[in-house]
């Protein structure tokens, strides 16, 4: 089992910046592949980001590549986002997640999800 547990939401201006944080306990932090999701209210949970088990390699969803930033601290157990130069539109909950499977964008390979962490941007 590993347990996520999300910190850094709030609420921001449009323009603004947040940075979020998973700190994950349990198995072995380092073996997973980590993603971030965000869903918005009616809305399906949609991908964000996803960062390799080394930090090496990283992917980011269209509408947020530029101004987001994924990393992880695997000494400290942690993955972060940093979003920059947010949007009313990037208003969510945001989730983080973990898998050792492929396919990194697909909601349906992460194995671990934690509660999520509301962000809310104004205009």
């Amino acid at each position: 089992q590993v347990q996520l547990v999300e910190s850094g939401g709030g609420l921001v201006q449009a323009g603004g910046s947040l940075r979020l944080s998973c700190a994950a306990s349990g198995r072995t932090f380092s073996l997973y592949v980590m993603g971030w999701f965000r869903q918005a209210p009616g809305k399906e949970r949609e991908f964000v980001a996803a960062i390799s088990w080394s930090g090496g390699t990283t992917y980011y969803a269209d509408s947020v590549k530029g101004r987001f930033t994924i990393s992880r601290d695997n000494a400290k157990n942690t993955v972060y986002l940093q979003m920059n130069s947010l949007k009313p539109e990037d208003t969510a909950v945001y989730y983080c997640a973990a898998t050792n499977r492929g396919n990194w964008s697909d909601r349906r390979v992460y194995e671990y999800w934690g509660q999520g962490t509301q962000v809310t941007v104004s205009s």
